[in-house]
């Protein structure tokens, strides 16, 4: 089956506030189950680049796209307590994880890196009260307003994304 483009996505943020820890127990579980999934994958397969170089990502490249996102998430809940009107925009080039070079690196590395920075995010997101984890800004691409628990949910179906695609890429490499 073919996979939706992540811009493609549309987002309907329609679920209570109420249903915010459960979403934090989706972002807290994405390192073990990238974890999980990685070590599966024979070594040989983890940074190779399928198809035409530039193409796409190999499976080191998309864990490292994760934590070189988790700085942006980190972002946003800065501009949330600020209370700014609209959250800082992502680059949509993706110029971090192209210029990262990661797969020279260990996935050992990958993988403890993001679970770092992915732990530190998910200490920030428990430690907000209701009144916080409903607070809202507009989202620049969306152009739609998002409060924390969206965007909670948003890092969520984003690292969903990621893992499906590397699911997909360790089967079809192998």
């Amino acid at each position: 089956m073919e996979e939706l483009h992540w811009i493609d996505i549309k987002f309907e943020f329609n679920f209570p506030v109420e249903a915010f820890p459960n979403i934090i127990e989706r972002v807290r579980g994405t390192p073990a189950r990238l974890e999980e999934l990685v070590r599966a994958c024979p070594p040989e397969i983890l940074t190779r680049r399928p198809g035409r170089p530039g193409d796409e990502w190999s499976i080191q490249e998309h864990v490292g796209h994760l934590h070189d996102l988790d700085e942006l998430h980190e972002g946003r809940l800065e501009d949330y307590e600020a209370g700014v009107d609209a959250l800082r925009a992502a680059d949509m080039t993706n110029k971090k994880t192209y210029e990262a070079d990661h797969n020279a690196n260990t996935v050992e590395n990958l993988l403890d890196a993001f679970r770092a920075a992915r732990m530190s995010f998910v200490a920030r997101l428990e430690a907000m009260n209701a009144e916080m984890a409903g607070r809202t800004a507009i989202h620049p691409r969306l152009n739609k307003p998002m409060r924390v628990v969206d965007m909670a949910y948003f890092v969520a179906e984003h690292d969903d994304h990621h893992l499906a695609a590397i699911t997909r890429l360790s089967r079809t490499l192998r």
